[in-house]
């Protein structure tokens, strides 16, 4: 069974940096777009970022130009890379295997 495990999130000022991991068992993980999610509290669950299998990426406008999604099919791995983080961008972090599959979470807080 494939599973999905989060890893990086934790407290960061206000334009500070994160890296997060999502580490993929199985052997499936090259043959799906992987994406992150995020979710604060009282508001849905939104697409951060997304990647497909081949390395085509997209962003919600929010995150355009401050956060990049990346994958290694090699090593089953997607990582988001957030810069210039803002309060904002406080919520629990979730890495998605389309079309279904989620891992636990990860939570980033941006506070100073």
């Amino acid at each position: 069974q494939v599973q999905l495990v989060e890893s990086g999130g934790g407290l960061v000022q206000p334009g500070g940096s994160l890296r997060l991991s999502c580490a993929a068992s199985g052997s499936i993980f090259g043959f799906r777009t992987m994406a992150w999610y995020r979710q604060a509290p009282g508001k849905q669950r939104e697409l951060v970022a997304v990647v497909t299998r081949y390395g085509s990426t997209n962003y919600a406008d929010s995150v355009k130009g401050r956060f990049t999604i990346s994958r290694d099919n090699i090593k089953n791995t997607v990582v988001l890379q957030m810069n210039s983080l803002k309060p904002e961008d406080t919520a629990v972090y979730y890495c998605n295997a389309s079309p279904d599959l989620w891992g636990q979470g990860t939570q980033v807080t941006v506070s100073s």
